[in-house]
């Protein structure tokens, strides 16, 4: 086994040791999710002309809990190994930053897939979309873990502390997260916050997303797929040359 392999292992073993409390738990807050807006909104709002609202609902439910989690995994197995000491073990390693970022990046899609899977097991009796495009799920669900995955990577990185890290998912992950169309169609929203939702990444996440199930979208899924290919491609750029240089980690 490689070096970045055995590091792959090895993060993956630290989530799926506790893997109630980080697999489990968001399938849990993801049906809370919907049976709440689902038992209240169902037969009040149409998306697309003829979906139901806890059909619409429940790709928006999946991606976001994929999207939380990849960035979680990355995030907080960081900070964890910052804060107790244990990342200089890593550091006397011949690891090059590359397989640094490929384990770290590699392990959170893993588990932000199988989060999204099991939302998606336990919340399919609750409605049954089609899978229109399922090639387009699937791209934008790995693409979308994997943007998370180093951003969570580069919030690990900055965060010396474990309330550091909470604040950046607080104000930053979570509001471009609920104002990406998970809970609506932005059509639904005046004009104004039309315009900020396509300024929001993680919106063409979700409704490329989405077009897999339906076949329809607020924007053309080509667009999403450009803007999200984009966006991973800098945002790994940063993450790589944050640990290629050792910030906040050689001190």
């Amino acid at each position: 086994m490689s070096g970045w392999q055995a590091l792959f292992y090895k993060e993956i073993l630290r989530f799926w040791k506790v893997g109630f409390q980080t697999v489990a738990a968001p399938v849990i807050t993801a049906i809370l999710y919907l049976m709440i807006f689902g038992h209240v909104l169902e037969g009040r709002v149409q998306v697309y002309g003829t979906v139901g609202y806890t059909a619409f609902l429940l790709p928006g439910l999946v991606m976001m809990s994929v999207l939380q989690n990849a960035f979680a995994n990355s995030s907080s197995s960081m900070v964890q190994s910052k804060v107790m000491g244990n990342l200089v073990f890593l550091l006397l390693t011949p690891l090059s930053h590359r397989a640094w970022f490929v384990a770290y990046v590699g392990s959170s899609v893993v588990r932000g897939l199988a989060v999204g899977s099991g939302v998606m097991l336990a919340t399919w009796w609750f409605a049954q979309p089609s899978l229109v495009a399922p090639l387009w799920i699937v791209v934008f669900a790995v693409l979308g873990a994997a943007l998370l995955g180093a951003l969570g990577l580069i919030a690990g990185l900055w965060a010396e502390k474990f309330d550091q890290m909470a604040a950046f998912q607080n104000f930053i992950i979570m509001p471009m997260t609920f104002l990406s169309g998970v809970f609506y169609s932005i059509h639904s929203l005046p004009e104004f916050w039309q315009q900020v939702s396509h300024l929001n990444p993680f919106f063409y996440m979700i409704d490329g997303f989405r077009y897999g199930f339906f076949g329809v979208s607020d924007v053309s899924p080509w667009l999403s797929l450009s803007i999200v290919g984009v966006a991973l491609a800098g945002v790994s750029a940063l993450a790589l040359y944050l640990l290629r240089t050792g910030y906040k980690i050689r001190h």
